[in-house]
């Protein structure tokens, strides 16, 4: 289930690491954040077996075993270079060849099925499938936080499409804070 990290919450909270930040995102942004700092402290849940498959849970992904963190990585790692730098789509384009849009027709209409046959690729597919979606429907709108210090990246569903920060009480208010800091010292 988006939006929450009901079975991976437990797992934090007995790691005594901060709950995840914009838990809101859609799967293949959601997946970036899966990486985060707080309190100057990095945290990465691919790095640990239990979190990753808590992760996998929350988001009614199939679990693969031996648990697909490698894949998992790799998939955050090319859709980290692809928003950067929208013209990078070599890696994001190598881990597409993973799988296939197969579709058909019901009483409903058209029906998409993913088609991936290594099973360790299911989840890091889905996520990928999910970001390449979002990137046709609103590619301007899927970015990094613009704080320097911030790993996280989001959607922006603002109505004017000029989101900033992750989040405005944390990232957007501390460097409107060190700016302002830094103009009343320069100002005597």
């Amino acid at each position: 289930m988006l939006g929450a990290d009901v079975a991976l919450a437990a797992a934090l909270l007995a790691k005594g690491w901060p709950a995840r930040p914009l838990v809101d995102q859609p799967l293949g942004i959601d997946l970036l954040n899966t990486r985060w700092v707080a309190g100057g402290v990095a945290y990465d849940l691919l790095d640990h077996v239990d979190l990753t498959e808590g992760w996998l849970a929350d988001r009614d992904l199939e679990s693969a075993q031996p648990v697909p963190r490698q894949q998992l990585r790799d998939a955050r790692d090319a859709l980290a270079a692809v928003i950067a730098d929208p013209a990078d789509c070599a890696a994001l384009n190598s881990l597409l060849d993973h799988g296939r849009v197969r579709l058909a027709v019901d009483e409903r209409g058209l029906v998409e099925h993913a088609d991936v046959a290594d099973p360790g690729w299911r989840a890091a597919w889905a996520c990928l499938h999910d970001y390449v979606r979002l990137r046709a429907a609103t590619p301007d709108r899927l970015r990094k936080c613009a704080n320097p210090d911030c790993v996280l990246h989001f959607q922006d569903t603002s109505r004017t499409g000029r989101r900033l920060w992750c989040s405005m009480t944390g990232c957007g208010n501390r460097l409107k804070a060190r700016r302002h800091h830094s103009r009343s010292r320069s100002h005597p």
